[in-house]
């Protein structure tokens, strides 16, 4: 009996085991499939709707004038999007009763509305037509565009279909002040001119990334983020521009070039004692805010980009070269006709004149090309060449900015004899506003060149300061050679044609004018009837603190260099008294002038 009891009972087992081995059979095929064949696409799935990634962005870094003044800064930008396909209605955490409350969506969409300062049925509107184009659709924008504070304050909703799409811009808060150096950055923020072009690996940022999870409504898991690199914020470009300086020439060179039916018209200014530009300003200029609203040629720095002849303001560098070399007495005196028709060249003076006795001062002064090349006849060639050359010319200044032209000045055997003399006074050879305007800063800071300075420095956001500028002074002449060329300069103020003209009540000054034809640029000849005119000065004289280079581009309504003297006088009276400087001691020195 027990023993056909046993055999029953195994028999009554044996289905259930077989069951159980089939459910087992099924479980293991479904992990072998989900493990092995599906797990691709099951992971594909998960990371789809799990994995995300976001850009941490870096800010581009600001560009500001000598005084930290803003001239080009990174502002944010927000576009503000959402998943329409998971709007639905939410709680959200009353933080005065510390309960939840319901937050519809048409709540929602109202509260966005009234904080982008949009109409709420025309937001809605544009929501339902997203839907009504695909009922599953995963993206469309809400607002795009908004400020940081209209961000800030929908993203303080908490509203979890709704995301945001971060995209800085670039302003320059001062408009065209000094838009002609800073240059500009397309809407894509690729920098395309000027300092941004030129000093991008300073300015950029660099992005960092972050990731995180979220769930099935779109909303990153709560402790899930994770930052995988850290974003590092651009440098900051310091320059040696004054702004104040740079808006008021802005606006003399404008109505100037305005009032003379110029082409177009520059104020440079740099400081004697260092080198440094404080202004270079253009009329036309550019708007960086706006660029394309500016004519192509006139979006770049023409100081650094547009080498002409200088002319007569040459004639002061020249004078310095001869007493450097002691060739010249400055109470020595030459007979100076009005033409020079002699060792195969052929000039004249300005104007028609006897046959007259003067000094360097006196040459200075009547602006004598004929004066001029006589004494400096007395200096080889070949020394004038590399006088020009430690005076900076024939290479780009210490700025080196972004397509800066070196100008021309040909190899002394390359001079034929026409050349040979027309070098003396400005002829014959191509120098840059910027050039020339370094070149007056040696003249009058003793013979001392220091490297002409645009940039001060680039400091990072850890502290580091790169980028800084050659500072290393070049004796070029003589301190004593220096001083009697712009005792020749004051001598032009003080009895010269524009004497009434240039006067800064209280001050020492000295100028030099000049004039020359323009260079039609595609076929190298000259334009008959259409010159460049200038005027470079310093003050004061009894202690030398600024250059001021005024030029205009083929003038009409005064074709000759006083068309500059308005400007130049403007231009130097602002500089000394915003700048505090101390006037001249009285009474003025006597001047040995034979003219």
């Amino acid at each position: 009996m027990a023993k056909t009891r046993r055999r029953r009972t195994g028999s009554r087992a044996t289905p259930v085991l077989v069951v159980i081995a089939l459910v087992v059979i099924v479980f293991a095929g479904r992990l072998v499939s989900l493990q092995v064949i599906d797990a691709n696409a099951i992971n594909a799935e998960a990371d789809g709707r799990r994995g995300q990634t976001s850009t941490l962005y870096g800010t581009r870094g600001s560009i500001t004038d000598a005084n930290g003044t803003m001239l080009a800064s990174s502002v944010d930008r927000f576009d503000i999007t959402l998943a329409p396909v998971n709007m639905r209605d939410f709680k959200r955490l009353d933080p005065e009763t510390n309960k939840y409350v319901d937050v519809t969506v048409e709540e929602s969409l109202e509260k966005i509305a009234e904080l982008t300062d949009q109409d709420a049925s025309d937001l809605a509107s544009s929501v339902d037509a997203v839907l009504a184009a695909n009922p599953e659709a995963a993206f469309g924008y809400l607002a795009q565009g908004v400020t940081l504070e209209q961000y800030q304050a929908v993203r303080d909703l908490g509203i979890p279909w709704v995301y945001f799409e971060r995209h800085p811009e670039r302003t320059y808060p001062n408009g065209a002040v000094a838009g002609n150096l800073t240059g500009f950055v397309g809407s894509d923020g690729t920098p395309l001119a000027g300092l941004e072009l030129q000093y991008d690996q300073c300015l950029a940022g660099q992005n960092g990334e972050e990731s995180f999870e979220r769930s099935a409504d779109g909303v990153a898991i709560p402790g899930s983020v994770v930052t995988l690199s850290d974003p590092v914020q651009g440098g900051t470009l310091k320059l040696s521009i004054d702004s104040d300086t740079q808006w008021r020439t802005q606006q003399i060179i404008a109505e100037q070039v305005e009032k003379t039916n110029a082409l177009y018209g520059t104020i440079t200014v740099v400081n004697v004692k260092t080198g440094q530009l404080v202004a270079a300003a253009e009329y036309p200029t550019v708007d960086p805010n706006s660029p394309g609203e500016s004519d192509t040629d006139d979006r770049g720095a023409r100081t650094f980009t547009a080498p002409y002849e200088p002319g007569s303001i040459m004639k002061p560098i020249t004078a310095s070269m001869l007493y450097d070399q002691g060739l010249v007495d400055p109470d020595e005196t030459i007979t100076v006709p009005d033409t020079w028709d002699q060792k195969g060249a052929e000039f004249g003076d300005d104007s028609p004149h006897d046959p007259v006795e003067m000094n360097m001062n006196g040459v200075l002064t009547e602006s004598s090309n004929v004066g001029t090349a006589t004494f400096a006849d007395r200096l080889s060639p070949e020394a004038r060449h590399d006088y020009l050359l430690s005076y900076g010319l024939n290479e780009q200044t210490g700025v080196n900015f972004l397509g800066e032209e070196s100008g021309i000045v040909r190899p002394a055997e390359e001079w034929d004899p026409q050349t040979n003399y027309a070098t003396t006074f400005g002829h014959g050879l191509t120098a840059t506003v910027a050039q020339m305007a370094s070149a007056y800063q040696a003249l009058a800071n003793g013979g001392s060149h220091i490297p002409l300075q645009l940039v001060l420095g680039c400091t990072q956001e850890d502290g580091t300061v790169t980028d800084q500028p050659d500072t290393m002074p070049t004796q070029v002449v003589s301190a004593e050679a220096a001083e009697l060329a712009l005792e020749g300069m004051e001598s032009v103020a003080r009895e010269g044609w524009l004497a009434d003209q240039v006067e800064v009540p209280g001050y020492r000054v000295g100028i030099k004018t000049g004039t020359s034809e323009r260079v039609d640029a595609d076929t190298g000849t000259y334009i008959v009837g259409s010159n460049n005119v200038s005027m470079a000065g310093v003050a004061p004289m009894d202690d030398p603190q600024y250059v001021v280079l005024v030029t205009l581009a083929d003038p009409t309504t005064i074709t000759t260099s006083a068309a500059t003297a308005p400007a130049w006088q403007s231009t130097m009276s602002y500089v000394l008294s915003s700048n505090n400087v101390s006037p001249s001691p009285q009474p003025y020195p006597d001047i040995n002038i034979v003219h």
